[in-house]
Order: C-alpha cells, then sequence, then structure tokens
C-alpha cells in the first residue's frame, strides 16, 4: 500500500470486510473456524506478546507502528497494538440454533454498541443466540465486534425478515417469549423456571413496539428503586439473563 494511501484514515464499511481490533476480539476471530481473516497488522512488541496466539500466520501478518493501525480505525480506537481485517460472519438460519434454551430477540435496537455489549452478555451467560430484524438493525461491523469484546464469534446473530413470524415460529418450538416491560406489574425473578425462554428486549425510550408486545406470553420488568427510569437496553439484558440463568 502507498504512502499516500496510508495519510488517510480509512473507515473501512466494505460487506466483503470489516476490521476487528483489540487484543480480545482479533484472538477470538484468530480461533473462530467460520472467520476467514485476511490480514493481521501488529505491533513489534505485541507481536512478541501474542506468539503462541498467531503462529502460523506470518503470510498475512504486517508488522508497524500503532499510527499505522489507526489509518483503519474509528477515531479514537483503542487497538492495543493488534488490528484484522476479516470477512463477516456468514448468516446463521433460525433453524439452527432452536435447541438452545435462552435466546435473546431485538425489537428495532440499532445501535452496534448496544447490540456488541447484549452479545457480550449472552456469551457470559450461556444465550445461544441473538435474533434481530433485517431492518431497523446494525448489520456486523467493527464498533460491535468491539463492544462485543469477542462474544461475536461465540454467540451467532441471527436476522429474521418479521419478528412477528419467527415469534410464532418459536412459540412452536415450545419457546415461552418474555417482554421486558418497565410498566408490567410482574417482577422477571417471579416467573416460573421454564425450560426454553426467548428474552425480548425494544430499543431503550421506545421500548417493544406494540405487536411485538402483544406476541409475547408474559411481560416482566426488573424491579428498580426509581432513582433512574430506566435502564440501557444492553444493561438490561445483562440483568435479566444473569435473573434467568443458573449463576444467581
Amino acid at each position: 500500500m502507498s504512502s499516500k494511501k496510508r495519510n488517510n484514515r480509512k473507515d473501512i464499511k466494505s460487506p466483503n470486510s470489516l476490521w476487528l481490533y483489540g487484543k480480545h476480539p482479533v484472538i477470538a476471530a484468530l480461533k473462530n473456524k467460520r472467520r476467514q481473516i485476511k490480514k493481521i497488522l501488529i505491533t513489534e512488541n505485541v507481536k512478541k506478546e501474542l506468539s503462541q496466539n498467531i503462529a502460523g500466520l506470518e503470510s498475512i501478518i504486517e508488522i508497524v507502528r500503532p499510527s499505522e493501525i489507526d489509518k483503519f480505525l474509528p477515531e479514537g480506537a483503542v487497538h492495543q497494538g493488534i488490528a484484522c481485517e476479516a470477512s463477516p460472519l456468514d448468516d446463521v438460519a433460525l433453524e439452527e440454533i432452536i435447541e438452545s434454551n435462552t435466546l435473546i430477540m431485538l425489537d428495532q435496537v440499532t445501535d452496534p454498541h448496544n447490540v456488541g455489549a447484549v452479545l457480550r452478555s449472552a456469551a457470559a451467560f450461556g444465550a445461544g443466540a441473538v435474533i434481530l430484524p433485517y431492518d431497523n438493525s446494525p448489520s456486523q461491523s467493527t464498533i460491535m465486534a468491539k463492544s462485543a469484546s469477542g462474544a461475536m464469534e461465540i454467540v451467532p446473530l441471527v436476522k429474521v425478515n418479521n419478528l412477528a413470524s419467527t415469534m410464532d415460529y418459536l412459540k412452536k418450538q415450545n419457546y415461552w417469549l418474555i417482554g421486558l416491560d418497565g410498566d408490567a406489574k410482574t417482577n422477571i425473578g417471579e416467573i416460573p423456571a421454564y425450560e426454553k425462554i426467548v428474552l425480548v428486549l425494544g430499543a431503550e425510550g421506545k421500548g417493544l413496539r406494540r405487536l411485538t408486545s402483544d406476541k409475547c406470553d408474559l411481560l416482566v420488568k426488573i424491579p428498580m428503586t426509581g432513582a433512574v427510569e430506566s435502564l440501557n437496553v444492553s444493561n438490561a439484558a445483562a440483568v435479566a439473563l444473569y435473573e434467568l440463568s443458573d449463576a444467581k
């Protein structure tokens, strides 16, 4: 690559390529057999530190200064001396994840930071997948991957055409659809221990859409002190998943 091109920041948005950065996201991507890695940019010191993780990948490794990595990433990105160019993960079909006991469904959550954070919570508490509609939801991206801190390589994102019909399908697969709603009368800790659950969350502020809410089997709330009106959707997902998991 010429020095002229290197002088300009390149926030790559190609549907066939994205940049992952930071030690945890990159190492997780390298371990993921479903992820195709095209190039690794790494500083000399980090190369020595991660020598075991990158063994055998010399043909796609380029040793650079930290400032060279900056040019391929969003403004202010903390890359820790490593980034890689990778292909987006292939789509996962809904039918591939219905053996999971816990799934997450996001209703028009459009911020990639939030989706990434939800993926991270899903990985922490054993949720099998995060389901999103094709419309009004973010695609795989550099920002989402960083927020997920490696969880994008563990928990599949499943895109569907229609949430309502997907909810009907999941009910037929013996899932109970539990929607989070701040105005619900039932606390999340009061629901029975269902074997298969879909946790349904709406966008911060807007909450669940009417049709999505109506399709839920139960609406529950996270009990709070009242010091704040609501939780960010990713924080709400973490609290709810903990309550529904065996980690308590």
